[in-house]
């Protein structure tokens, strides 16, 4: 699904974003991202730096929801997609060089594949 400019307005204003995931028995998880990227119109990437229950909930299930959130506008967007962890790969190089640039370690890359995306 193409995300909106809208949606894409968002995710670029609002930091951090929030990551829900879930394990494969269902016990969620949120995180917060201030790595939330857009890619191209259907696919988000952000950084693993020190998230490792984010990782290994969508090791064993690949769903993910996001929102993104303006406190002062109540402004943002909400985000459903699929994960897919990436430990190499031009997405991978370039986030480890803008977070090595920052003194912090790329563990994982994680790339969204956007399912459904609304702004409000």
């Amino acid at each position: 699904m193409k995300m909106s400019d809208e949606v894409k307005k968002a995710v670029a204003e609002c930091s951090p974003a929030l990551v829900a995931t879930a394990n494969k028995d269902g016990q969620p998880n949120v995180s917060a991202k201030g790595s939330l990227q857009v890619i191209d119109d259907e696919h988000l990437v952000f950084a693993d730096i020190r998230s490792p229950r984010t990782i290994a909930n969508l090791k064993e299930n690949p769903q993910i929801g996001i929102i993104c959130l303006n406190p002062s506008t109540r402004k943002g967007c909400r985000i459903w997609g699929k994960a897919e962890i990436m430990t190499s790969g031009e997405l991978f190089d370039r986030l480890t060089k803008e977070y090595a640039a920052r003194d912090m370690k790329v563990n994982h890359v994680v790339k969204v594949t956007v399912d459904d995306a609304l702004a409000f």
